[in-house]
């Protein structure tokens, strides 16, 4: 299990803008399952929507990517902490997004993300939202891992 801290010593997101609270599960270069606690105090919710708020889905593919971000660099188990501190992930595709069901405050969205393909810095991931068992959202993502 990894926690926020930890998450926040392997990406570069922070408040309001780090989209996961904590990995649950991690097979470096295969899978990753990590979870977002949604809240109404999100600021989100000041605008998206007032009286009826419901949790964007970019926000969401946002923070499947962010997942994605933690698996990438947690498998590059033969790099150095200092040298993954000098790379990022970057977004090259999201293709396939569907989005299931809303996702409201109180929810707690599960991601996860199986490795589709990784050749070199490049990686394909499908991933998936779920809330209580229920899938919300999915897309495969591409990203590639690049120096800052």
């Amino acid at each position: 299990m990894i926690n926020v801290k930890e998450i926040q010593e392997i990406l570069p997101h922070r408040f309001p803008f780090l989209l996961i609270d904590r990995v649950l599960e991690l097979e470096p270069g295969v899978s990753i399952a990590a979870y977002k606690n949604v809240t109404i105090g999100e600021q989100i919710f000041q605008g998206h929507f007032p009286g009826h708020p419901i949790y964007p889905g970019v926000m969401i593919i946002e923070g499947m990517a962010q997942a994605g971000g933690v698996l990438a660099f947690k498998s590059m188990c033969s790099e150095t902490q200092k040298t993954v501190q000098n790379k990022v992930v970057y977004f090259m595709s999201i293709d396939n997004a569907k989005f299931r069901v809303p996702v409201t405050p109180g929810d707690r969205l599960e991601y996860k993300l199986n490795v589709l393909k990784h050749k070199g810095n490049i990686w394909v991931l499908d991933a998936k939202a779920y809330v209580d068992s229920k899938l919300v959202a999915e897309a495969e993502l591409k990203a590639m891992i690049v120096d800052k």
